[in-house]
């Protein structure tokens, strides 16, 4: 594809016409060429569109030579859309890549100069090489254990911490141990896993990052090669970056402060990997010098939205919770219809409801692929599935299989390359793509038929769409399409599919649409079970945070009473939206909101002020982590820390007073009923002794 802005009609013709198309913030930002720079940007409010007219203009102005200039993010996604807009400002020549991509191109390049030969293979996966270290420590290990060990190991590299520091370094954040084993045999393992890849010769996407640090660190010529070819960097989504990440971004630096980073510590929902808000809150500490720059006007979503979103972050005793300072949004998008608050009485019926609702919205004309169904757990996107094949609506589940990997995008991709070799140029490209799709099954009007060959359509459709826009932009040739095709492939930066977007709330961060549903909206999904800390809890409130702000204009927050039709209704709604949920006042909401919650049996909940007794509280924890130990489960698997807080207030002494505390129903008193009042009479005797 022509960087010529001559084939570009939308280039800007003037550094001036650059900032002209920028808000005072955003120009603020585009216009701080020099010295260190902090962006503090919230959702929707144009950090991209900020950070890339940055660039142009410092291109424009003379400032920086775009071949010295290293952008940096998170994903090969986020990655290739920097790229996309910096070309449609008429610039190339800018490095725009994740951490692991950039990492790697260096690490590649400096090998035979200073190891000799080829660089190690890099491992796809890190199970099966974990799998081997834990059979050799004799250690017994299923599926789901090897992926946690898996996840371990790379929090631990990500995080800098190694085998012989790995038992103290999660001593001192209480950090527990994955999969039910102790923190001295982690450190066993995350040893003997580096002397399997040893033997075999690999090496793991860490390790290129340590890698190249240790090569940057170390090989003065080297690291003085690579800080001469880049002088000027930008990373986005700052507010991810792990230690290790921040040690190769350093050893670039080399002391030099040409940086701009930019975040959002709001949208921090990455911490169980390593990833830490640290160094984008300290930033102002780091580089005395810095420009702080905050972009707060949101573009994205209406006003309604953004209340929500703003109020979600407001709410009192959050900061106290392991949160951070939140930027207030300001909308500059028109009023649009109320956020919408359902309860449904089973998932089966809050899946068939937002079925309904979907249909409503396309019916109405938007489409189905601005329409997003956003979930906590990959786990509920079944019944999502189900719901929408019954209603005849395509979708697509985020995270399944990647668009370039499909069988029928391949076949067409070698068909337009033949193509292309003897396409008539005075045919429009559009019209040669057409052509040739047709003869691999697609037609203008999609199939009647469901499941697989409205798939298949449905991505051959993406690439006539593909085609269209190009065409749309510029003179484009079916060899341009093919170089967008390649260079989106490598980026995993898929086309437009025509379906309702069906995906967790971790895969949604960085995508927006114009209706968003956020189902499964009860206590024990958002915030999930596993949250037990403070700080986890605060991270599962920005995450809701990240799903809210995915929508334009409609959204639709709903959770269900009960798991299966007919079943007891003892869910109660997420405690993130005490007071902001329809009908409650704003004293409405409480911290801790099993306190208010009916009985499973039928009877009044006991009353909860959140005054309990600490000692006692600590009894249960040591009784509870006993327990867990025995039955080789998680800690939170027999008692929440808001249960064991309940316990310690009202200090139960029968079965009738422990089942009115809210989520604790018939199978928990018969599991652990008896030797939790057990614990409480002793406390409670022996205290009186004394």
């Amino acid at each position: 594809m022509s960087d010529n802005p001559r084939s570009l009609p939308h280039v800007p013709r003037s550094a001036d016409a650059i900032l002209d198309a920028l808000d005072p913030d955003q120009r603020e930002v585009a216009e701080s060429l020099t010295g260190p720079v902090c962006v503090l940007a919230g959702a929707g409010t144009g950090k991209t569109r900020a950070i890339t007219h940055r660039i142009a203009y410092g291109v424009r102005t003379g400032m920086y030579t775009p071949t010295t200039v290293l952008a940096v993010t998170f994903t090969a996604r986020a990655a290739g859309e920097m790229r996309t807009r910096l070309r449609d400002l008429g610039v190339s020549g800018v490095q725009a890549r994740t951490f692991h991509a950039a990492a790697l191109r260096q690490l590649s390049y400096f090998w035979p100069q200073v190891v000799g030969g080829a660089p190690p293979r890099i491992l796809e996966h890190k199970a099966p090489a974990v799998g081997e270290a834990a059979r050799r420590l004799g250690l017994s290990v299923d599926r789901v254990a090897v992926r946690d060990l898996s996840s371990e190991v790379e929090w631990a590299k990500v995080s800098l911490i190694t085998a012989e520091d790995y038992e103290r370094a999660c001593t001192a954040i209480a950090r527990p141990a994955p999969g039910g084993f102790d923190h001295r045999t982690v450190a066993r393992l995350l040893t003997t896993y580096e002397e399997v890849k040893t033997e075999r010769s690999v090496i793991d996407f860490e390790d290129v990052l340590l890698m190249l640090g240790d090569m940057l660190a170390s090989q003065a010529t080297i690291a003085e090669t690579v800080r001469r070819q880049y002088r000027h960097f930008v990373v986005d989504e700052y507010q991810d970056v792990s230690p290790l990440q921040q040690f190769v971004l350093d050893q670039w630096l080399g002391g030099r402060e040409e940086l701009c980073v930019v975040g959002d510590p709001s949208q921090t929902i990455y911490s169980f990997t390593g990833a830490t808000p640290h160094h984008l809150l300290t930033f102002k500490k780091a580089h005395p010098s810095a420009h702080v720059v905050k972009l707060i006007r949101d573009y994205r979503s209406t006003p309604q939205v953004v209340e929500l979103a703003n109020n979600l972050l407001a709410v009192r005793g959050v900061r106290r919770s392991g949160s951070h300072p939140a930027l207030e949004l300001v909308a500059q998008r028109p009023a649009g219809p109320p956020v919408q608050f359902t309860t449904y009485e089973d998932d089966e019926s809050e899946a068939s409801g937002i079925a309904t609702r979907v249909g409503r919205l396309i019916a109405a004309g938007t489409p189905a692929s601005e329409i997003a169904v956003l979930y906590r757990t990959n786990a509920q996107s079944e019944a999502f599935e189900a719901a929408l094949a019954d209603a005849g609506i395509g979708y697509l589940v985020r995270g399944g299989e990647r668009f370039f990997a499909r069988r029928e995008v391949r076949d067409a991709i070698v068909l337009l390359r033949g193509a292309a070799r003897s396409a008539e140029p005075d045919v429009p490209m559009p019209t040669t793509v057409r052509d040739v799709l047709t003869s691999a099954g697609w037609s203008a009007a999609p199939p009647a038929a469901r499941g697989a060959a409205r798939e298949r359509w449905e991505s051959m459709q993406a690439l006539v769409s593909l085609a269209d826009d190009l065409a749309a932009k510029q003179q484009a040739t079916l060899a341009d399409l093919l170089m967008d095709l390649e260079e989106r492939a490598s980026a995993q930066h898929a086309p437009t599919v025509e379906g309702v977007t069906l995906a967790s709330l971790h895969a949604a961060k960085g995508l927006e649409w114009d209706a968003v549903f956020l189902a499964g909206m009860s206590e024990g999904l958002m915030p999930i079970s596993l949250a037990e800390t403070d700080e986890a809890v605060a991270e599962e409130r920005r995450l809701l945070y990240v799903g809210i702000t995915r929508a334009r204009e409609h959204l639709d927050l709903s959770f269900a009473k009960s798991r299966n039709p007919g079943g007891r209704a003892t869910r109660r709604r997420t405690r993130f939206l005490d007071g902001l949920w329809p009908g409650e006042g704003p004293g409405a909401g409480v911290r801790r909101p099993a306190r208010d919650a009916r009985d499973v049996v039928g009877r009044s909940a006991v009353k909860i002020s959140g005054d309990y007794d600490e000692a006692l509280y600590q009894a249960l924890r040591d009784w509870r982590q006993a327990r867990a130990k025995e039955i080789d489960r998680p800690a939170f698997v027999v008692f929440s820390n808001t249960i064991l807080e309940a316990i310690a207030e009202t200090r139960p002494t029968s079965v009738a007073e422990l089942v009115r505390i809210g989520g604790v129903g018939p199978s928990k008193i018969e599991t652990y009923g008896a030797s939790v009042l057990e614990v409480v009479k002793n406390f409670v005797e022996n205290s009186s002794d004394k």
